[in-house]
């Protein structure tokens, strides 16, 4: 799992195009930086990407992430579009993001919080 939450090489990045030719200037070579870009990108760019499995494939064969392909493929299926896709698509990688930092992130317990008996 620890290998979803790489930075991976700048050739292996996701780019961000609106359309065939047509690059966003934004990229992301990271799960937490993909997830920060579903906010930042043109909507217009997550429409073409979303249609076209684009990140489902990143996210599978990149990130080596299955379960959020997974996810990823169900929002595709609905034919999202606009902010409701952004929402989504966002919610989606965010909870991964979430639950993937909170295992390798353990609740740090402060001494103060025993009682000595």
């Amino acid at each position: 799992m620890s290998s979803i939450l790489k930075t991976v090489p700048r050739e292996k990045a996701f780019y961000f195009f609106t359309s065939i030719g047509n690059y966003t200037g934004e990229s992301a070579s990271s799960l937490k930086e993909f997830m920060e870009k579903i906010n930042e990108v043109n909507v217009k760019s997550l429409e073409f990407h979303l249609c076209r499995g684009d990140f489902e494939k990143w996210v599978n064969e990149v990130l080596q992430d299955r379960e959020l392909a997974a996810e990823i493929r169900k929002l595709r299926g609905l034919n999202l579009v606009s902010d409701v896709l952004r929402n989504q698509l966002f919610a989606a990688v965010s909870r991964r993001y979430k639950r993937l930092t909170s295992q390798f992130n353990p609740t740090i317990v402060r001494v103060s919080d025993f009682r000595l008996m």
